[in-house]
């Protein structure tokens, strides 16, 4: 483990790293931090996406960041409420030190809320519907995390997010494994520059203990490889012992089938710049 002085300077190089990473018009940069959590840089907003912050014996990963040190976001996503996509050490921290936006399904406004996000800072969306904020444009699609569900209002308590600024696109799929008109849904967005997306998969035995699954490895090439996607990024494959996924096995799929399909693969805190039709360049 990582001692106090070498977790304080990883910390300052990542902080530096983001604010020293152009992305200009046309252009988006992201920092990848473990399992769904993604940093972006696009069209002059800062976005946090699933900010998984925590300290946790079980992390495969430390923390990159703390909350306080957070203080320079715009928009935080929250995809659902499992603890490591809606983090409330993460939420309560960032909505502290900072002057965010918080986004997340309307179906959790009453948990962001008590978490310590003020009202008029919570941005609460269902699936099919979107937003302009701070010049970035939102759109909500519903996730089946096993199952498509609802809550008994007839909302999605787990969504995946589909962002516009500075002139490129992103999905942030968050948790989800593949339901009917998925892929018919996310085509009405295309074309997207970076696809983020989760690898881990299912099983009988991980679903008895808990553990609520993904798109596999193959899925998740077979969602956005047919699409009009720039650069496919695999996560959520090795945070915790007991749901891994090797990632090189999303990679040779998506060569082999989709060739036009760029992907990237990297160490957690890496900066990579993707230009408009998924061009990238890992800093």
């Amino acid at each position: 483990m990582p001692d106090g002085q070498d977790v304080v300077r990883s910390h300052a190089v990542l902080l530096q790293s983001i604010d020293d990473t152009p992305a200009p018009p046309g252009s988006l940069a992201f920092w990848w931090l473990g399992q769904q959590t993604f940093i972006v840089k696009a069209g002059g907003v800062r976005l946090f996406f699933d900010p998984y912050l925590a300290e946790n014996p079980r992390r495969n990963k430390p923390p990159l960041l703390t909350p306080e040190e957070c203080s320079e976001f715009d928009l935080v996503f929250c995809s659902h409420d499992h603890s490591d996509h809606l983090d409330p050490t993460a939420i309560g921290g960032i909505a502290r030190a900072s002057r965010a936006l918080f986004v997340a399904p309307r179906a959790l406004g009453d948990r962001m809320i008590a978490l310590g996000v003020p009202p008029e800072r919570f941005v609460g969306l269902n699936g099919g519907e979107s937003i302009d904020l701070l010049g970035a444009n939102v759109a909500a699609i519903p996730a089946a995390h096993e199952f498509l569900d609802l809550t008994s209002e007839g909302l999605n308590p787990y969504l995946s997010y589909i962002v516009r600024a500075g002139g490129v696109g992103l999905y942030h799929a968050g948790d989800t494994v593949w339901w009917e008109g998925m892929q018919r849904e996310l085509a009405t967005h295309a074309p997207l520059d970076v696809a983020f997306v989760p690898i881990n998969g299912r099983d009988g035995e991980r679903y008895r203990r808990g553990c609520i699954g993904n798109l596999s490895f193959a899925e998740a090439c077979d969602l956005v490889g047919p699409l009009p996607v720039g650069l496919a990024v695999p996560s959520h494959y090795d945070m915790f012992d007991g749901n891994r996924e090797d990632p090189a096995r999303f990679v040779d799929y998506l060569e082999a089938k989709y060739p036009a399909v760029r992907s990237w693969v990297g160490p957690a805190g890496t900066a990579v710049v993707v230009r408009a039709g998924g061009e990238f360049t890992a800093l």
